[in-house]
C-alpha cells in the first residue's frame, strides 16, 4: 500500500490570480464547460478534500454532478461519489452545512485531538472525525490506510498552498477565467505561501473560455501543518 494518495490540486481563479472576490456572494469563475471539467476530475478521485473555511464560506456538497458519472462510478462498484474529508484546526463547522448533509459515506473531519471529542458530539454521525498530528502528511497516510488512493484537492487557499509548500501535491490544475478581479482584501492562489522551485508545464487545454493549465510540481517528503 502506498504511503499516501496521488494529489490532485484543482482551482479556478481569475486571470490576475485571485479565487474570489471580496463580497459576501461567491465569485463564480467556472462557466459550464469548466465544470464539466472538474466533474469528471471527481468522478475520478476516492476522496475530494477541502478547508474548514471553504464549508464556513462557500458551503460545498462536493458531489458528482452527472448522473453518467455516477452511474459509472456504480458500476465499478464504487459509491456514487467520492468520500467528503475536512481539515480542522478550530473545529468550528456547522452540523448543518451541505457538506455534512449529502448522502454517501459520512465526510471524515480531521482536527487536533484538543478540539476532536467536542465536535465529534456536535457532529454526531454525519461525520467521523479524526484527530490528527498536526501534519499533512499524517492525514495522507491515514487517507491511504482507508483505502484512498486518489485525492482532490479543491481549495482553499491556504489548504492548496500547505499543499504544494510541502511538496505533497503530484499534479496542479488550474483554470483561469477570462475575468479580473483587482482587488487587494480578495484571497489569492497562495494565501501568501511561497513553494519552492520551479514547476513543470504539462498541457494546455481550454474548457469553453477558460484555459486549463496541468503542472506537476516537484514532489517531497517536507511537512506542513493541517487545517484552517
Amino acid at each position: 500500500m502506498a504511503d499516501r494518495p496521488y494529489v490532485l490540486l484543482s482551482a479556478a481563479m481569475s486571470a490576475d490570480g485571485y479565487l474570489d472576490d471580496a463580497s459576501a456572494t461567491r465569485l463564480v469563475l467556472s462557466g459550464e464547460a469548466d465544470l464539466d471539467r472538474v466533474d469528471e476530475l471527481r468522478a475520478g478521485s476516492d476522496a475530494i478534500l477541502v478547508g474548514a473555511q471553504t464549508i464556513r464560506a462557500d458551503n460545498p456538497r462536493l458531489l458528482v454532478r452527472s448522473r453518467a458519472w455516477r452511474e459509472r462510478r456504480a458500476a465499478q462498484g464504487l459509491p456514487e461519489n467520492p468520500r467528503r474529508v475536512t481539515l480542522t484546526r478550530s473545529g468550528h463547522l456547522d452540523p448543518a452545512a451541505r457538506f455534512f448533509a449529502a448522502t454517501g459515506e459520512p465526510p471524515l473531519v480531521y482536527a487536533p485531538a484538543a478540539a476532536a471529542g467536542e465536535l465529534s458530539a456536535r457532529l454526531g454521525t454525519a461525520a467521523t472525525v479524526v484527530p490528527c498530528e498536526p501534519r499533512l502528511a499524517g492525514v495522507l497516510a491515514d487517507l491511504a490506510g482507508r483505502g484512498v488512493g486518489r485525492l482532490m484537492v479543491e481549495g482553499g487557499a491556504s489548504v492548496l498552498a500547505q499543499f504544494l509548500a510541502a511538496g505533497l501535491a503530484d499534479e496542479l490544475t488550474l483554470a483561469i477565467a477570462p475575468v479580473f478581479v483587482a482587488d487587494p482584501a480578495a484571497p489569492r492562489l497562495l494565501a501568501g505561501a511561497r513553494p519552492e522551485g520551479r514547476i513543470t508545464l504539462a498541457a494546455v487545454t481550454r474548457a469553453g473560455d477558460m484555459a486549463v493549465l496541468r503542472y506537476l510540481p516537484q514532489t517531497g517528503r517536507s511537512l506542513a501543518h493541517c487545517g484552517e
